[in-house]
């Protein structure tokens, strides 16, 4: 067989799928906005459930759902059947998947919901199916040409986008954010992106905090104890009025021979720079490389001059901010 052949069938079947998605993008209608709505105001639950692939794509459905902010979870439609419809409460809104809406395993689980009220939406493709007139909203997809003729390929695809749809209109609506989604993706490279200042700076007993009228000689024992390399200079008002780097003491010793003398006012470096503790912890390394510096001091709201903690340039790479 020509080589060039599998890529012909590979294009063939992309190409299916590409169609289905247009009929899909064609067919959207009222139902969608009304299965927007119901998922976002759902106190509850929004429970997924098909059979064979998909089943498939209601679990991959039902678990982006719940990394946006909608508490959701896929039913194993034989199990339901043997006591899992237990899983499912009045409030819950009940999602079921099926390309026919004649699937054998679902036909217990329609009549429980329809029995006991629960909102059931039907992702179908055939009006005349049991599915389609059992929900309450109906998601009606466009009949596709599958690839190969029989495997389920272009409908899955439309199931799926149709079902990420849902949840990224859901997360819209419900104005999930940025700061919403860091919360529930503390792990992995896109915990990292979204990470603040506020999640990785040392507090308490662990600033550096040095009176403006400390003298120098026991500055240092404090820097030497706090392993930071800066020493924060804070007024009689506990307000931050000045940074002292170990590099600035280095410079300084190179042209005077008085350091341990001098009051830690006389030494500082006026104003230092401090961010607010909800920006991205990315954007205080971008700082921190832009104006060459390794710590920056954090505030919250508009008290600039409070500082509640300070973030240096090894806890940002131990972060694996980048």
């Amino acid at each position: 067989m020509n080589k060039n052949k599998f890529i012909i069938n590979a294009k063939d079947v992309i190409n299916l799928e590409i169609l289905a998605l247009q009929k899909l993008k064609k067919s959207l209608n009222k139902s969608f906005n009304d299965a927007v709505k119901q998922i976002a105001k759902c106190q509850s639950k929004v429970i997924l459930c098909g059979v064979g692939k998909s089943g498939l794509i209601a679990s991959k459905i039902a678990s982006t759902l719940a990394s946006v902010g909608t508490p959701s979870f896929n039913l194993s439609a034989s199990e339901a059947s043997h006591g899992d419809l237990g899983m499912i409460s009045k409030r819950d809104i009940l999602i079921l998947m099926s390309n026919s809406g004649e699937t054998n395993e679902l036909k217990n689980i329609i009549q429980y919901a329809n029995r006991n009220k629960i909102l059931l939406i039907g992702i179908v493709s055939k009006k005349e199916s049991v599915l389609y007139r059992a929900s309450d909203i109906k998601l009606l997809i466009p009949k596709v040409i599958e690839a190969g003729g029989i495997v389920p390929t272009s409908s899955t695809t439309v199931q799926l986008a149709l079902g990420d749809a849902l949840a990224i209109s859901t997360m819209q609506y419900k104005k999930f954010g940025k700061m919403d989604f860091k919360k529930l993706h503390p792990a992995g490279s896109l915990g990292a992106q979204l990470k603040t200042v506020e999640d990785i700076m040392l507090t308490g007993n662990k600033i550096p905090f040095i009176s403006e009228n400390i003298k120098m000689n026991k500055a240092l024992n404090i820097l030497s104890e706090k392993k930071l390399g800066i020493l924060i200079v804070i007024n009689k008002k506990k307000k931050t009025i000045g940074i002292i780097t170990d590099g600035q003491i280095r410079r300084f010793n190179l042209k005077n021979s008085n350091l341990h003398s001098k009051t830690a006012a006389e030494i500082m470096t006026k104003n230092p720079i401090s961010v607010d503790k909800n920006i991205l912890a990315a954007k205080a390394l971008s700082i921190m490389n832009s104006k060459k510096i390794t710590s920056l001091c954090v505030y919250e709201k508009k008290n600039k001059f409070k500082t509640i903690g300070v973030v240096h340039i090894h806890n940002l790479l131990q972060s694996n901010i980048s």
